[in-house]
């Protein structure tokens, strides 16, 4: 595959699929509850030492396992794609870009489940304007930072140039994302010397060296949508930057990176 069809993936792959785990257990925990299943979302890649590039999930009594860019061997329900452009294709809504449902039948309970949260997370992340209701504005804010820290982490380690330039000379820093009076959505990514991890929920080894934080979850929405003028909602106080203006800019630019190769 070509390179920017391989940054597609690992985003799609590594950072968006492990949404699928927060999704489930927020929204529908007690369907799997008596689960027993393995689940992968795959794409066959000669050049991949498997032959195909996947995430799968094992699931045993409601507890989620992500094995995030990892191939099962033993997957008992798989979406498999025929090519990773297919596989990035469908993720960006090109529904002509089906998969092959393999293990439908025989788990049809484990299948229908799977692709209830499925269809839920990609209604999420295809968001064009808030949510009404609180808790689901909670939901899609927390999934987006989710998505934003394991994007750049992941774009580091794939080796995006611009991405890793960044990372490469920096000390140890940590960028966060957080909303006041929300702890439960906040998210992180520690750099150092070109190494890269993300982290969910607030960073408390240290201070971060920065900090996006929003004064409510509509602000953060506005911003992570696209509704929202940057400079207005700064200005306004919706959009507070804990840190030199400079590094919010730097984190903005790898946020719209990561957001381009998602969409």
């Amino acid at each position: 595959m070509d390179q920017e069809t391989n940054y597609s993936a690992q985003i799609f792959l590594k950072a968006a699929l492990p949404l699928v785990k927060v999704i489930a257990m927020e929204l529908f925990a007690k369907k799997f509850e008596q689960a027993h299943c393995i689940y992968q979302i795959s794409a066959i890649d000669p050049d991949s030492p498997d032959g195909k590039i996947a995430t799968h999930f094992t699931v045993n009594n409601g507890e989620w396992v992500v094995c995030a860019g990892k191939v099962a061997t033993n997957a008992m329900v798989e979406l498999e794609f025929k090519t990773p452009e297919a596989f990035v294709g469908f993720m960006k809504g090109d529904m002509t870009k089906l998969p092959k449902m393999k293990g439908a039948v025989k788990n049809l309970g484990a299948f229908l489940s799977f692709m209830q949260v499925m269809l839920k997370m990609s209604a999420l992340l295809g968001a064009t304007k808030a949510p009404e209701d609180e808790a689901t504005k909670s939901l899609l804010v927390k999934c987006m930072f989710y998505l934003l820290s394991s994007g750049i982490s992941t774009l580091n380690k794939a080796g995006h140039p611009a991405v890793t330039a960044w990372t490469k000379p920096s000390p140890d820093r940590v960028y966060s994302w957080a909303v006041n009076g929300h702890p439960e959505v906040s998210a992180y990514v520690r750099i150092k010397a070109g190494k890269s991890r993300a982290g969910r929920g607030d960073y408390k080894r240290a201070l971060p060296f920065f900090t996006m934080r929003f004064d409510c979850l509509d602000s953060a929405l506005g911003t992570l949508l696209g509704t929202d003028d940057l400079m207005e909602a700064t200005k306004a106080g919706r959009l507070i930057m804990d840190g030199a203006p400079e590094f919010g800019a730097q984190l903005g630019d790898y946020m719209l990176t990561v957001a381009a190769y998602a969409k």
